[in-house]
C-alpha cells in the first residue's frame, strides 16, 4: 500500500468517492448514523429520508493527524440516484443498515459497496421556508 495523499484543500469535509485513495493508507473508515439528508436546489431546499423510514449511514473516511497535517475526516460523495438527480447530481454515500458492518470490517472494495441506492428508495419532501426542524422550546 501507498502512502496517504495529502489533500490538495484543507478545509475538506466532503470527498467524491471517485478522489478517495481506497487504495492507499486510509486509517479508517467511520460511519455517519443519519435519518435525512437535503440538498438546495432552484431556490427550495428538500429533504431525503429512506421511503421504509428506517435510518442509514453516511460512509466516511478518517485519519489520525500527522507532524504535517491535522486529524482529518470526510464524508463521501457519489452520484446521485434517481430520486436525488432532479435536485443534485451528487449525494452523500448512503450504506443501509445491513451494509454497516462490511464497511466497517474492509470485507469488501469500498467502490463495490457505496453504489446509488435503486430509484424509489428515498422520500423526497419540499420545504419552501428552510426550516424543517422545529426550534426547542424550554
Amino acid at each position: 500500500m501507498g502512502e496517504f495523499v495529502e489533500p490538495v484543500c484543507d478545509d475538506q469535509t466532503a470527498v467524491r468517492l471517485e478522489l478517495a485513495a481506497f487504495g492507499m493508507k486510509v486509517i479508517d473508515r467511520p460511519l455517519v448514523p443519519a435519518s435525512v439528508f437535503r440538498h438546495r436546489s432552484r431556490g427550495k431546499n428538500y429533504s431525503f429520508s429512506l421511503a421504509d423510514g428506517d435510518w442509514f449511514y453516511f460512509a466516511g473516511i478518517w485519519r489520525p493527524a500527522t507532524r504535517n497535517w491535522p486529524e482529518s475526516y470526510a464524508i463521501l460523495t457519489t452520484t446521485a440516484n434517481d430520486d436525488v438527480a432532479p435536485f443534485h447530481d451528487r449525494q452523500m454515500a448512503v450504506l443501509r443498515r445491513e451494509q454497516r458492518m462490511e464497511w466497517l470490517d474492509l470485507t469488501r472494495a469500498a467502490a463495490e459497496i457505496l453504489q446509488p441506492l435503486p430509484p424509489g428508495s428515498f422520500r423526497v419532501s419540499s420545504h419552501s421556508d428552510g426550516r424543517v426542524q422545529a426550534a426547542f422550546a424550554f
